[in-house]
């Protein structure tokens, strides 16, 4: 009757014994490190580079616990682990100092982190610990706000141009195009060409309101956007800076960036971990784009350096070809990418395709087509300063579509690709709020929250086992099973730890000790209306488990709201919400039951069971 076949009890061995080897990488702790990542867009780190910072902190008399190549991100790092604070302060002043011979423009970035002393044949199981959130680890808060304005000046510089063209195209004749504050105004001679115009423009634009007005003897079309147009054109730019910014933090190391929106306009960036806060503002405001640029070739090849440069034009001293003078207007910009995949060339060498859209194809075409065997360059801007990607000589009249040759290898195109894809930000951004969090007030919060938990699981045991007896212990192994199970499941799936989730951890003890109370106290009635104490068992788990499985799961659908409509603490308070009701029903049913079993089970004949005073009707 109270007999569990051999496979549930295999299923409960392998559950602990996978709960106690996810669980353990918790209480190894972590090293400070030193990481190494590249400041520029043309520059990778590479396996290689291992041996040069050995090298270096050995020059330095700084000898570190390891040296690692970490290939996250899109040019990789290098992460050196030391026994100390102490000593891993020294080694990134002397990194900093080594490694950048420029300090006003970097080219490496050394910034401070933190590694598990997890072994590694844990690692190789992905048996990691616990990523912790700002107010468990410390480290630094950026509320930054969109410049919406910016957004809609650049959306209506773009919609002036393509005004302009489509008119053009179309052979309609104006007599000017302005701009007069968010509207723009676009005047006719005669009502017949108005009417020509506003049927190409309304054809062409459906986000955009046309209506007509006079203006003197002229007659003017007033072209403004439609307000849906404006909102979607400020939620594009500020979902397009969060797609940039979380490709960007993971150049500094940060375990799990909380990366979301606040309001309309306003992104919160929290960075666990990170102290460099300098650092953290470089990163995050890093851009990059592209510009074409053809070559003044009024400047003899060789004498870039000692002629003087036109007036319109602009020395380039960093990059393939370089030096290199180039006019200052570009013929296209990175505006106008709609895409740029790695590729091979002709002659199957590295190379990156670059897809323009509309207007960027017909500028390209208008600005080579008469400019056959004349040298062009492209030219990559980073922080306000350009580097020369490639010089070429125009062969054939450029389209919507074209390539950038001479990457050298499939890596390097890969990583331009990716970093035009979206490496720059769709509109300034301006921190309005930072605050910076420090370690040891994680540290804090961390040991608080654990005696909390650890206070609040020593009362639920003393009352357990005091009210319930050898039933209350039983209760006790449960409740320590699902909490192992709760820290297993959120170290696996690499969950962010916050207050609010901790609280969740305490909650989901006291109600995972409830099921065992419904358990308890149905065989107490059982044992009451007379029944045998196997019977009694039997009876207690199937009856409760009824009652268990309904509060549990209007519970769950609670924590599933809570992680749908929530966001932030909210969302994580909902993580462990959730996982905790699942793991509690796995122990306080199938653990107890299992442990029950294994006790009570094999005695045919069983007069009594431990489970504390049962209270029959009239009884003093």
């Amino acid at each position: 009757m109270n007999r569990y076949p051999l496979w549930k009890y295999i299923v409960i061995a392998v559950a602990l014994i996978l709960g106690a080897l996810y669980t353990a990488p918790n209480f190894f702790g972590e090293s400070p490190a030193v990481q190494i990542s590249s400041a520029k867009a043309t520059v990778k780190v590479d396996p290689a580079m291992m041996d040069r910072v050995e090298q270096l902190l050995q020059k330095g008399g700084l000898k570190p616990g390891s040296v690692q190549y970490d290939v996250a991100g899109t040019q990789g790092s290098i992460r050196a682990r030391f026994a100390d604070p102490d000593t891993q302060f020294r080694a990134k002043a002397l990194l900093e100092h080594e490694l950048n011979t420029d300090a006003a423009d970097p080219t490496y970035i050394v910034a401070f982190n933190l590694l598990p002393n997890t072994p590694q044949w844990l690692q190789s199981i992905h048996a990691l610990p616990m990523y912790l959130g700002l107010d468990l680890r410390g480290g630094v808060h950026f509320l930054m706000q969109v410049d919406t304005k910016a957004v809609l000046n650049k959306r209506l510089q773009g919609l002036q141009t393509s005004v302009r063209t489509m008119l053009r195209d179309k052979n309609v004749r104006h007599s000017g195009i302005s701009r007069n504050g968010d509207a723009i105004e676009i005047r006719f001679r005669d009502a017949d060409t108005l009417a020509k115009g506003k049927e190409v423009l309304a054809s062409q634009l459906s986000e955009v309101a046309l209506t007509e007005a006079a203006d003197g003897a002229d007659l003017k079309l007033v072209a403004t956007m439609k307000p849906q147009a404006l909102t979607q054109t400020v939620e594009n730019a500020v979902q397009q800076n969060i797609t940039t910014l979380s490709k960007r933090v993971n150049e500094l190391g940060v375990a799990e960036p909380v990366i979301q929106r606040q309001g309309a306009d306003r992104i919160v960036v929290q960075l666990p971990g990170v102290q460099d806060v300098s650092r953290a503002k470089d990163i995050i405001g890093r851009t990059a784009t592209l510009e074409v640029r053809m070559v003044d070739e009024t400047v003899t090849r060789g004498t870039e350096e000692t002629a003087a440069v036109p007036f319109g034009s602009e020395l380039f001293k960093v990059g393939k070809g370089a030096p290199v003078v180039l006019y200052k207007d570009p013929v296209i910009t990175g505006d106008y990418i709609s895409n740029a995949t790695a590729s091979f060339d002709q002659n199957q060498q590295p190379a990156v395709g670059i897809d323009l859209n509309g207007d960027g194809g017909r500028k390209m075409r208008e600005a080579t087509r008469d400019k056959i065997g004349k040298l062009m360059a492209i030219v990559l801007f980073e922080k306000g300063k350009g580097e020369v990607l490639t010089v070429a000589t125009i062969r054939d009249e450029l389209g919507a579509r074209f390539q950038i040759t001479g990457m050298g290898t499939p890596e390097a195109a890969n990583d331009l690709a990716l970093l035009l894809r979206a490496g720059s930000l769709a509109a300034p951004m301006e921190i309005i709020e930072e605050r910076t969090i420090g370690p040891q007030l994680g540290a804090d919060n961390i040991r608080k929250g654990f005696d909390s938990t650890l206070y609040g699981f020593g009362a639920i045991a003393a009352f357990m086992m005091l009210y319930y007896m050898l039933f209350g212990f039983f209760s006790v192994l449960a409740l320590g099973t699902n909490l192992l199970l709760l820290v297993a499941l959120l170290s696996g799936l690499q969950a962010t730890l916050t207050l609010p989730g901790m609280a969740a951890i305490a909650l989901a003890l006291g109600m995972a000790i409830d099921s065992n109370v419904l358990i308890n106290e149905r065989i107490r009635e059982e044992l009451r209306a007379g029944n045998t104490p196997q019977a009694a068992i039997a009876a207690g788990f199937e009856r409760a488990w009824a009652t268990i499985l309904d509060s549990n799961v209007t519970t769950l659908i609670v924590g599933i709201a809570l992680y749908a409509f929530g966001s932030g603490p909210i969302r994580g308070f909902a993580v462990v919400h959730v996982l905790g009701i699942l793991t509690s029903m796995f122990s306080a049913v199938f653990v107890s039951r299992g442990v029950v079993n294994l006790w009570y089970g094999r005695r045919k004949k069983l007069a009594s069971v431990s489970i504390g005073q049962i209270w029959k009707s009239g009884q003093a």
